[in-house]
C-alpha cells in the first residue's frame, strides 16, 4: 500500500506520521513538499500537524491555498483516503473538503495533554477497526482547536453520523458538542483535532490506542 505525507513549512509532526505509516504498510511514505504539483499514485494521504505558514491569517488558511492542496482535493474528490490532524484538520476545512472551522481554544491557551475520547463512527476507513462507543486514550496539543460550524452544519453532522469521535472527561478547548473530529459523507477524509500517530508505540506514546487509525485504513484498502 502506497501512503503520502504532506510537509508545509512549520510542519512539525510529519515524520511522526511518516513512522506511523511506515509501522503499518511497512515501506516508508512518501514525503511531498506543500510546493509540488501532485502527490504520486497512492492509496492515503496524511496532513500532518504543526504550524504551517506559521498560522498566520487562521490556522490552516495559507496551507489551504498551496499548490500542492489543489492535487489533494482532487485525489480526495476521487475516493482516496485522507487523513488531516491538528493542523491538517483545519487544512481540511480551510479547503472546503469538511465543514466548519477550527478556532482559538475558549480558554486562550495552548493545551498539550493525554486526551481521552470516545470513537461515535467506525464507518469512514479511518476508524473502521474501532467499536462504536470506544474510548481511548491518544495526546492532544493546540491553541486553535475549538470546533464550530452553524446550527445547519451541527444538525447535518449528528443526523449523517459525521461525527468521527468526542472530547470525554473534560472538553479540552471548547469544541462545540464536545467534537474532536469528523468526516464527509464519503467517509474517506477525516479530521481529527487529537494526535494518534503519537499514541501507535507503548514505548513513547500514552498507549497504543492510536494504532487504529492506521490500522483501519490498511485493512479497508487492502484486500484479505
Amino acid at each position: 500500500m502506497k501512503s503520502a505525507v504532506i510537509v508545509f513549512p512549520a510542519s512539525n509532526c510529519d515524520r511522526d506520521a511518516a513512522t506511523a505509516l511506515e509501522q503499518i504498510t511497512g515501506r516508508k511514505p512518501d514525503m511531498i513538499w506543500h510546493g509540488d504539483a501532485e502527490v504520486p499514485d497512492t492509496d492515503l494521504i496524511v496532513l500532518p500537524g504543526g504550524f504551517s505558514y506559521g498560522d498566520y491569517l487562521r490556522c490552516g488558511a495559507m496551507a489551504a491555498q498551496s499548490r500542492i492542496m489543489r492535487d489533494v482535493k482532487d485525489k480526495a474528490e476521487k475516493g482516496v483516503a485522507v487523513l488531516g490532524i491538528c493542523n491538517g484538520f483545519q487544512i481540511l476545512c480551510e479547503s472546503h473538503l469538511l465543514p466548519g472551522a477550527l478556532t482559538r481554544n475558549n480558554h486562550l491557551h495552548f493545551i498539550c495533554r493525554d486526551q481521552r475520547l470516545r470513537i461515535e463512527s467506525s464507518r469512514t476507513v479511518w476508524t473502521a477497526g474501532y467499536q462504536p462507543g470506544a474510548e481511548i486514550v491518544i495526546p492532544v496539543k493546540n491553541g486553535e482547536g475549538r470546533y464550530v460550524a452553524d446550527r445547519d452544519t451541527l444538525a447535518r453532522l449528528d443526523g449523517d453520523g459525521l461525527v468521527v469521535a468526542r472530547y470525554l472527561h473534560g472538553n479540552p478547548n471548547g469544541s462545540v458538542a464536545d467534537i474532536a473530529g469528523i468526516t464527509n459523507p464519503a467517509g474517506n477524509v477525516v479530521g481529527l483535532m487529537p494526535h494518534p500517530e503519537h499514541a501507535v508505540e507503548a514505548l513513547t506514546g500514552p498507549g497504543t490506542d492510536g494504532l487504529g487509525f492506521f490500522t483501519s485504513v490498511l485493512r479497508r484498502l487492502v484486500p484479505a
